[in-house]
């Protein structure tokens, strides 16, 4: 019997692309799998004035992969963005200050500063990786992280290591960045501005 109905189903879809409506709803039912984490399913329900009163329509919405180096280069490139932005930083360090005297490095300096470090202040949060002031003397504990701690000079022996804290280092606790919209060039981080 078993072999009957499946031959009968495999026609009915060869030929009218419909399973019977008594199988269909077994089937249905029966073998739904988890759902693929890149594809998402967006289902419309519309009236059909014939014996069905209801029919489904699945659309399936491939959304493209980002790979991890796409994304943080989009971060990067969002982020470098903003400073560009907010304190110029980019055209002050494209520029050259060879002729330039030291009060108007310094001014514009303390322009760049100030803009760049709204932009710090707005979408990022920093916490010292080592507390203590620069010059003090610290403990290097035994396990330390090198992605955290990088020792300058000769390390002898195991640790702990006793030393002085030349920079405490940071550590981004939360960064808050707005997202990008869809179809913009990344790669522009200042459009050209011009004057009419």
């Amino acid at each position: 019997m078993r072999f009957v109905l499946a031959f009968s189903c495999f026609f009915r879809m060869l030929f009218t692309g419909k399973l019977p409506a008594s199988v269909a709803d077994r089937v249905e039912g029966a073998h739904k799998a988890l759902p693929d984490p890149h594809v998402r399913e967006k289902i419309v329900t519309k009236e059909v004035p014939v014996e069905v009163t209801k029919e489904v329509i699945r659309e399936v919405i491939r959304e493209p992969k980002i790979s991890a180096s796409q994304h943080q280069r989009d971060g990067a490139l969002s982020l470098l963005a903003l400073l560009q932005r907010e304190g110029r930083l980019v055209d002050f360090l494209r520029d050259t200050v060879d002729g330039a005297s030291d009060v108007d490095v310094g001014g514009a300096a303390r322009e760049v500063h100030r803009g760049c470090r709204k932009v710090l202040d707005q979408y990022l949060e920093f916490e010292p990786v080592m507390p203590g002031e620069d010059d003090s003397r610290v403990t290097v504990p035994k396990g330390f992280d090198p992605a955290e701690i990088r020792l300058v000079g000769e390390a002898k022996g195991e640790p702990p290591y006793k030393g002085t804290l030349r920079h405490h280092g940071w550590r981004v606790m939360q960064a808050k960045l707005p997202t990008l919209a869809e179809g913009v060039d990344r790669m522009v981080i200042a459009p050209a501005e011009v004057e009419l």
